[in-house]
C-alpha cells in the first residue's frame, strides 16, 4: 500500500475506535452471476428491520443447538443474539434486523441439518451441514463508521480446462445502486486484490464479492479484509 494511503489511515487509527473484519465465502456458481454466499443466486436485502426465523433442516433432530445470529438492528447498530432451536427444530429472533450478515453454532452441539436464517419465505443467511458457520462474502457498514476495503483473494476451481470465471467486488450506498469496484477473470487460480488505496466505503454500505462462468460450474471462494474507523 503506498505510503500516502497508509498515512491517512494511521490518522483515522489515532483519533477514532478501530475495528477489522475478515469476511469470506464460498458458492458453487454457472453462467448466472450469483453472490458468493450459501443460499445461491443474487442475495437479497430486508427493506425494513424484521425479526428472523432460525429453522433446521433437520427439525427436532437438531433441537437444542444453539444459534448466533449476527448483523445489524433496526438503527443499523451492530447486533448479535443467540437462541436455541426448540424442539420442532426451529427459533425466532427477538432481535429485529435490517441486515444479517454471519451466523454460527455457538454450542456444543453441532447440526445435522442445514440453518436457515429468514423472514417471510426469504433467506439472509445459511448454515451448511459440516461448515457450522455461514461463508458469505456480504457484509454492511454499520451507522456512524466508515470502512475500507483494504484486500482480498478470489478463488476459482473448475474441472474445465476452457472454462472461465468472472468476480467482481460491488457496493451499493444508501440510495443507490450497485457499482463494480474490482472486476477480475480467473481460471484454477486464485487472485489477490491487492489495493494500492482501499475502496472507502461510508455508513450503511452494502459490500458482496459476485462471480460467473463463461459455462459450466466453478467453485469460487472469496475473502476481503475490511478496516472500519468511527466517524468523528
Amino acid at each position: 500500500m503506498p505510503l500516502e494511503s497508509k498515512y491517512a489511515l494511521q490518522i483515522r487509527r489515532d483519533k477514532w475506535q478501530e475495528k477489522g473484519l475478515f469476511k469470506f465465502g464460498f458458492n458453487t456458481v454457472g453462467s448466472t452471476e450469483e453472490t458468493i454466499w450459501d443460499g445461491g443466486g443474487i442475495y437479497g436485502y430486508p427493506s425494513s428491520a424484521v425479526v428472523m426465523t432460525v429453522t433446521s433442516a433437520a427439525g427436532a433432530t437438531d433441537a437444542g443447538v444453539k444459534i448466533t445470529v449476527q448483523g445489524l438492528d433496526q438503527n443499523w447498530a451492530m447486533a448479535s443474539e443467540e437462541v436455541t432451536l426448540d424442539a420442532s427444530g426451529t427459533v425466532t429472533t427477538s432481535t429485529t434486523f435490517i441486515r444479517v450478515y454471519r451466523a454460527f453454532v455457538s454450542g456444543p452441539n453441532v447440526i445435522t441439518g442445514a440453518v436457515t436464517i429468514s423472514n417471510s419465505g426469504t433467506d439472509y443467511a445459511k448454515i451448511q451441514t459440516g461448515e457450522n458457520q455461514t461463508l458469505m462474502t456480504v457484509w454492511t457498514v454499520p451507522a456512524g463508521y466508515t470502512a475500507y476495503i483494504q484486500e482480498g483473494y478470489i478463488g476459482s476451481g473448475t474441472a474445465q480446462s476452457n472454462k472461465y470465471a468472472t468476480a467482481r467486488i460491488v457496493t451499493r450506498q444508501t440510495g443507490g445502486v450497485f457499482r463494480t469496484q474490482f472486476k477480475a477473470t480467473l481460471h484454477n487460480q486464485t487472485v489477490k486484490v491487492d489495493l494500492g488505496l482501499p475502496i472507502v466505503c461510508p455508513e450503511k454500505t452494502d459490500i458482496e464479492v459476485r462471480a460467473k462462468t463463461s459455462s459450466g460450474d466453478d467453485d469460487i471462494s472469496a475473502t476481503l479484509a475490511i478496516l472500519y474507523v468511527k466517524d468523528d
